[in-house]
């Protein structure tokens, strides 16, 4: 099971990286619970792929379209368990961001359940979102 739960995590990194958001509809859970790191707009805990999606365009609008997964370093399996260790960036206006991260997604039933992201540098990441 480990080895699929990562093909399905890194097919949901591709989608996420060419934007293709009905492969992340077909992925993500219709009750998907989502925990957004840090003190900013977006953190928080998001529950369902309404909610999802929402904050997801919000990021886009803020970082005027630049927010993305630049890269993907490693994915790692422990059973229902995916670990991602990733660089994510983003620009707005002079404001910018470039850190690591974590993405841990448990899957079920061949779907992304639930989803918690950590950053290298949560400050700054609060500082960009506001």
């Amino acid at each position: 099971m480990t080895s699929s739960n990562i093909d399905l995590a890194r097919t949901y990194f591709q989608a996420v990286q060419n934007g293709d958001m009905a492969a992340l509809g077909e992925l993500l859970d219709a009750d998907i619970v989502w925990h957004q790191p840090g003190a900013n707009q977006f953190s928080g805990e998001h529950k369902g792929q309404g909610a999802v999606f929402q904050m997801l365009g919000g990021m886009m609008e803020a970082s005027q379209g630049s927010f993305a997964i630049d890269k993907i370093h490693t994915l790692m399996g422990n059973g229902d368990l995916v670990a991602a260790t990733i660089h994510f960036s983003g620009r707005r206006g002079d404001a910018s961001m470039s850190m690591d991260g974590v993405d841990l997604l448990r899957v079920e039933n061949g779907k992304i359940a639930e989803m918690w992201l950590f950053s290298a540098d949560p400050a700054a990441e609060d500082a960009f979102w506001g």
